[in-house]
């Protein structure tokens, strides 16, 4: 067998001992495969990775609650990703194994609290074992846990997200784009982004960026685009109780803008960074145009509430009324 073929081998046996969660074996056959060719990129790539998560289990031996170990283990994939930014040069068969190694580690922490039954009903511990089964790419288990999740936490923008996404990762478009969509409403700012990978989100998470929208703000844009562009397309009828409460979030959110000098009487208009009440606002007024096209109100209350986002934001007005 020549070199380039045993490295091959090394660094298949590396990622099926990520696979089953050993990354000490991982690093003894990449250690073995960068003696045979110290530059070999992926090589380099894997130990990085593997070295890198190493570091940071070592902390494990010091927490000995199984729920804090696990969401320990969570915490770190964000931190993970940004490292994976820094290095470049991916290889997704290497990350695709060390995101096995690392949510199953979850998974075996979390996995003993829920035992015998006695916890299936904490939504905080089925939320993060969905997660984990997402994370290894079992969608149909993360799915049945999410979804006990969210019957307890039916207004939570982070179970609604991951919901969402694990649904759209098994291929229902609907059901993704709806729960997406209350998502969002929910609780933008309680949404991990780099936790969601279908490509629903990621595609419309990407126009954004390259709008310009970054940090904290990037959440409150989501569900405004996602409506203009068709990714939340799947809306739903408003119980009188959920149309109370949106006024009333809106009556709030329109005196904190005012306050602050944008749009009413004597306010400025258009976009400013870092206002998260204005797209808030404004996705709030979808709705209830939403509501009101839905219930063939009366027109002016449409035509009302079609300004008030003209003053907010002439680009969006222009863009619904499309």
């Amino acid at each position: 067998m020549d070199t380039g073929a045993q490295i091959r081998e090394l660094i298949e046996r590396a990622y099926a001992a990520l696979d089953s969660s050993d990354a000490s074996s991982a690093l003894l056959g990449l250690e073995e495969a960068l003696r045979l060719d110290f530059e070999d990129a992926e090589v380099v790539y894997a130990l990085k990775c593997v070295n890198w998560w190493l570091e940071k289990t070592r902390e494990l031996e010091r927490i000995t609650d199984a729920y804090d170990r696990g969401g320990y283990i969570l915490s770190q994939w964000n931190a993970f990703c940004v490292f994976l930014r820094r290095i470049g040069g991916g290889f997704d068969r290497c990350v695709f194994a060390v995101r096995r190694y690392v949510f199953s580690t979850a998974l075996r922490s979390f996995q003993d609290i829920l035992g015998s039954g006695a916890n299936e009903h904490d939504p905080g511990l089925l939320l993060q074992i969905g997660r984990c089964y997402k994370g290894i790419g079992n969608y149909e288990q993360a799915l049945k846990y999410l979804e006990q999740a969210a019957r307890f936490r039916r207004e939570d923008g982070e179970t609604l997200a991951h919901l969402a996404d694990v649904n759209a990762l098994l291929g229902d478009a609907r059901a993704a784009k709806a729960l997406f969509r209350e998502a969002f409403f929910a609780d933008p700012q309680g949404i991990d982004l780099c936790a969601l990978e279908s490509e629903m989100i990621l595609v419309l998470e990407g126009r954004l960026r390259e709008l310009g929208y970054d940090g904290p703000e990037l959440a409150e844009w989501i569900p405004i685009y996602g409506a203009l562009w068709g990714v939340f397309s799947v809306r739903r009828e408003l119980k009188q109780a959920e149309l109370g409460r949106l006024k009333q979030s809106i009556f709030v959110l329109e005196n904190e803008l005012r306050r602050e000098g944008v749009g009413g009487r004597g306010g400025t208009t258009g976009r400013r960074e870092g206002q998260p009440a204005l797209p808030r606002l404004i996705n709030r007024y979808f709705w209830l145009l939403d509501h009101y096209i839905n219930k063939a109100e009366n027109p002016e209350l449409i035509e009302e509430t079609m300004l008030k986002i003209k003053v907010l934001d002439p680009d969006i007005y222009e863009q619904y009324r499309r």
